[in-house]
């Protein structure tokens, strides 16, 4: 599954082992562009209206989920990843690559400075969510992480550090410790 699909961009990118991508996109015509990326993909690939928060899928339906540029726009990123951790099979991979707060102190403060005004203009993204911390919290666990910048241009600066990773949900159930 992959959630926040967009217009379709990352269809091309999927392996031909993968046998079949949902593609959840709430956007009617990014949705539309979508399904027309989708008949041209090298994989079978559905693409369905929905929310992040609310996955049109069963539990412990899918093998992976894929999140890409669109946990720092969904209103609730805590309900988003229960959803992907609902609807991924005990063992499955999260696969993400999100822009996220920075940790120079400086820019952290700007950047959760500006969130309110970039939050309207930039279709709800959030400028200072600490998504790595979000996906530990949600139950997975990280496999791999790498935090790096990616500047595109002179506005995007402020929006230039990502995240790049793999995180699993547990293929068992977590106990808690008992003291």
């Amino acid at each position: 599954i992959e959630v926040g699909a967009g217009d379709g961009k990352n269809f091309a990118f999927y392996p031909a082992r993968v046998e079949e991508v949902v593609a959840v996109e709430p956007e009617n015509g990014l949705r539309a562009r979508a399904a027309r990326a989708a008949a041209d993909s090298p994989v079978a690939i559905r693409v369905l209206p929905g929310l992040a928060d609310a996955l049109p899928a069963r539990d412990d339906e899918f093998d992976a989920a894929v999140a890409c540029l669109v946990l720092c726009s969904v209103p609730n990123q805590q309900r988003a990843l229960a959803e992907l951790h609902r609807v991924l099979r005990p063992g499955g991979e999260l696969r993400f690559f999100e822009h996220v707060r920075d940790e120079r102190p400086l820019l952290s403060v700007l950047e959760h400075a500006a969130t309110p005004i970039w939050w309207r203009l930039g279709g709800g993204c959030h400028l200072n969510r600490d998504t790595a911390s979000a996906i530990a919290a949600a139950g997975f666990e990280t496999e791999s992480c790498e935090r790096f910048r990616f500047h595109m241009g002179l506005l995007e600066t402020i929006a230039e550090t990502h995240i790049l990773g793999t995180a699993r949900r547990p293929a068992w159930p977590q106990t808690p410790a008992t003291p």
